[in-house]
């Protein structure tokens, strides 16, 4: 049987088939999901992909936090279902208070489009496993706001529970607190991170094919569960 993987699609989202595509590349079974639907329709795991949802009015995420199928993804990641949340979705997660902290302007005040440099810190959790810790990665990165902070209490907790997921390497693209890119929460199902393993994860489009262990390594979880 296939594993279902939903992807939310809220009013702005603009890598939602992208991640749908990765998600089918890596064997599993993509599940369009809409803003408002209370019912995942029986998914093993949720992607809350990249974009401007409701166009980042009040705070990037704010108001997605609060659409229908939030309900349902913050209890079902409370009771341990994966989650995903790439970039916008990242975003989300911390207002949905899944994970700590907050993501704001760029230090230098302008967008950003690269292939980032990232290092991987913790190759344990639901979105990681397929990964070595240490292993170095280059997926694109395309943010404004994506400077992780928290407070030092917090930031002190992440690095001591081995909760930081990912960190920039060669540069720092936006200012986030100790070149922090992913956190993932106590559990390790849930996982954030700002850059766009979904965008690389074939030769075509490139510029590596790093990024597809997020997908391979749910869908392993998932049947080994």
């Amino acid at each position: 049987m296939t594993t279902r993987i939903g992807v939310v699609t809220f009013p702005g989202s603009l890598d939602d088939r992208d991640a749908q595509r990765a998600v089918r590349l890596a064997g599993g079974e993509a599940v369009p999901l809409w803003h408002r639907d209370t019912n995942l329709h029986q998914v093993d795991a949720v992607i809350l992909p990249g974009g401007f949802s409701y166009g980042d009015y009040l705070r990037c995420g704010a108001i997605a936090r609060f659409s229908p199928v939030m309900e349902t993804v913050i209890e079902q990641a409370k009771a341990g279902m994966p989650v995903l949340g790439i970039c916008n979705g990242f975003q989300v997660l911390c207002e949905s208070h899944l994970l700590p902290g907050a993501l704001t302007r760029n230090d230098h005040l302008h967008f950003i489009c690269r292939d980032q440099k990232l290092r991987v810190e913790n190759a344990a959790t639901a979105w990681t496993s397929d990964y070595a810790g240490g292993q170095e990665i280059t997926v694109p990165l395309k943010n404004g706001e994506g400077g992780y902070v928290a407070d030092e209490r917090t930031l002190d907790e992440l690095e001591a529970e081995g909760r930081v997921v990912f960190r920039y390497l060669d540069v720092n693209p936006n200012g986030s607190r100790r070149d922090i890119a992913g956190v993932t929460n106590a559990a390790g199902n849930v996982v954030g991170l700002m850059p766009h393993p979904e965008h690389a994860v074939e030769p075509l489009t490139g510029p590596t094919t790093d990024g597809l262990g997020f997908f391979t390594s749910v869908l392993k979880k998932l049947v080994t569960a």
